[in-house]
């Protein structure tokens, strides 16, 4: 790995951290300050996929039930529903976004900052209409999310954060978290996570490995292929797919610096954690690599580029390319 060219492109940058590792050995470990390394930070929607790997834990332990039991299985006000397609929507379709909500995270309707105003996230979530017949289109949704966490906390008797902190946090090494709640006490699914760099990397590794961690499968490795692999197509101006709440895409490699077209069949393949305001974890299998990144977008608005794939896959594809 040629960390030279990979620490001259991040460094007018001014992330929070940038942590890439090959083989499982961090090469190159970049924090704005010692604070930084050090502190926990708001993950915002990598708490997705953090909730993603307890879901899938809860599954292997036959906790929770198949991805394709019914939602209306927890919640049996959905099979008196007006709209008889609701009491269709699986947990499958919670996962992949493809619930069918009449829903619009930020935009024009702001179902988020609803549905965290009302006094009860759950049922908010399940008293929405549905725009769309489950499983037919992805919308972005962190009201699935919520209901995921509700149904965990149903199924184990735990609190979403004490099952995850038993049964993943703890597992990889990792002590300190800080993780908000609804106003019934549900952890937030989609977002409110806070850890630290080098724990969203473990978090990474753990994925790269296929649920192993020194020695042992903390989640099938059935259940993390399914998670990380494409299941629904996103809507422009995202791009790529989306799986068990993680997301995938491809990079064939660029020319004079800029990615070429996504199509090309030999591109590395790689799978991501993506939170608000720049806080990624990006896994590359056929290259062994994770990469970590986190940001103040949200502060500072610098940098309008995709740090990954405009700086660093490039360095990585670049001295690995597709066969």
């Amino acid at each position: 790995m040629n960390l030279s060219e990979l620490t001259a492109a991040i460094a007018p940058l001014d992330l929070r951290s940038c942590l890439i590792s090959r083989n499982g050995r961090l090469l190159l470990e970049h924090y704005r300050d010692d604070l930084t390394r050090k502190e926990l930070a708001r993950i915002n929607s990598c708490t997705k996929s953090i909730l993603s790997a307890s879901i899938c834990i809860a599954m292997d332990q036959g906790i929770v039930p198949s991805a394709n039991t019914r939602l209306s299985d927890f919640f049996p006000q959905l099979t008196r529903d007006h709209d008889p397609r609701k009491a269709e929507i699986t947990l499958e379709h919670l996962l992949t976004m493809t619930a069918g909500w009449s829903w619009d995270e930020f935009g024009g309707r702001n179902s988020f900052p609803k549905m965290t105003r009302s006094a009860h996230w759950v049922h908010y979530v399940l008293e929405q209409p549905l725009e769309n017949t489950p499983g037919t289109r992805m919308v972005y949704n962190s009201g699935n999310s919520q209901l995921l966490s509700a149904i965990l906390a149903m199924c184990s008797g735990m609190s979403t954060a004490q099952f995850t902190e038993q049964h993943l946090l703890r597992p990889l090494g990792i002590e300190a978290y800080e993780w908000e709640e609804d106003p019934q006490g549900v952890h937030t699914g989609g977002f409110g996570m806070k850890l630290r760099p080098i724990d969203l990397w473990r978090f990474g590794q753990l994925y790269l490995q296929q649920g192993m961690w020194e020695g042992r499968q903390l989640i099938s490795r059935t259940l993390v292929r399914r998670a990380v692999s494409p299941a629904v197509g996103t809507e422009p101006p995202r791009h790529g797919s989306y799986g068990w709440h993680w997301w995938t895409d491809r990079f064939a490699g660029a020319v004079s610096g800029v990615a070429v077209p996504d199509a090309a069949s030999n591109a590395v393949e790689y799978f991501y954690a993506r939170g608000y305001g720049g806080q990624f974890v990006y896994c590359l299998p056929e290259l062994d690599v994770v990469v970590v990144l986190t940001q103040d977008q949200q502060r500072h608005k610098r940098n309008s580029i995709d740090v990954f794939r405009e700086r660093i896959a490039p360095v990585l594809v670049g001295e690995n390319p597709p066969n």
